[in-house]
């Protein structure tokens, strides 16, 4: 009686169809769209008519060109390196405290998922004010500590990290969630079992939370990676342009700057292609390097 259910899909389609629109109307169309666009030469938005490129690969030679690319490329690989240790690796090791304790667990779980609610663009401006070169609130902090002269973080020696920072700040919050969510689905029976045989709290950690949580890791591990990729309005606030330094440019960013603001909409979909390629490549790589596995 409850196969013959789903013997008419008739009605299945109809539910599917406006799904089905939807992504060819806003994802499929624009991305073979930027594909032609990359091959023409467009240099305002909504403009219709547009001429090829002579040669038509002209984009592509200048993104191989570009040192901009190159510097946006090694930057958006280090946000990776960031997001896999400093997000995933601390959200990993605080859902593995809040685990193990009881009085105040509720309260620890709000407060590390709070900065994931805020802004983005707010957050850029608070560490803005952090790391005023004048005034800011960690130089203050570090004269209190005895420091002699102001550190701008804004130079080239700290403009990665001061823009790396808040990125992987506010994230840590979301990767703790499906953690946590991860180590309250593993069995109290197996904890008790281990306590009987005698394992210790870091033994009972090491042999079954971890091994258990394996594929919840690989799963944040993947999201991390691909999201370095897409990381666009905290850097962008905080750098607007790639202000004061080029050498802050992100792939988001870069690909932004160069359609909205150097007005290249033509380099900007070469490059927004390259994102995309990126996207597949390293997130192919990451499957392959955390693969899951059947327990």
């Amino acid at each position: 009686m409850g196969a013959s259910i789903y013997k008419n899909k008739k009605p299945l389609f109809v539910f599917l169809l406006p799904a089905f629109l939807f992504m060819v109307v806003y994802l499929y169309y624009p991305f073979f769209r930027n594909i032609i666009n990359s091959f023409q030469h467009i240099k305002n938005l909504g403009q219709i008519t547009a001429t090829w490129n002579d040669p038509w690969y002209t984009n592509y030679v200048e993104l191989v060109q570009d040192p901009n690319v190159w510097t946006s490329i090694k930057n958006t690989l280090v946000m990776m390196l960031v997001t896999i240790v400093g997000q995933v690796g601390i959200a990993l090791v605080l859902a593995l405290l809040v685990d193990n304790i009881h009085a105040g667990a509720k309260f620890f779980r709000t407060v590390y998922f709070f900065p994931i609610v805020i802004s983005a663009t707010a957050l850029g401006l608070l560490f803005n004010l952090i790391f005023l070169y004048d005034k800011g609130m960690l130089n203050q902090f570090l004269e209190t500590l005895g420091k002699t002269g102001l550190t701008d973080w804004k130079d080239e020696a700290h403009a990665l990290f001061t823009m790396m920072l808040p990125v992987m700040w506010q994230y840590v919050g979301f990767y703790f969630v499906i953690l946590i969510t991860g180590l309250n689905n593993i069995s109290e029976e197996l904890y008790e079992s281990a306590s009987i045989d005698g394992a210790t709290r870091f033994q009972r950690v090491r042999y079954i939370s971890l091994p258990l949580l394996h594929n919840v890791i690989c799963t944040c591990v993947v999201l991390a990676v691909t999201g370095a990729l897409k990381v666009f309005d905290l850097p962008w606030t905080m750098f607007p342009k790639g202000m004061p330094l080029k050498s802050t440019f992100l792939t988001g960013t870069y690909m932004y700057y160069q359609t909205m603001e150097a007005k290249n909409v033509d380099y900007g979909a070469t490059l927004a292609i390259m994102l995309v390629l990126l996207g597949v490549i390293t997130s192919k790589v990451v499957n392959i390097v955390f693969k899951e596995k059947d327990y």
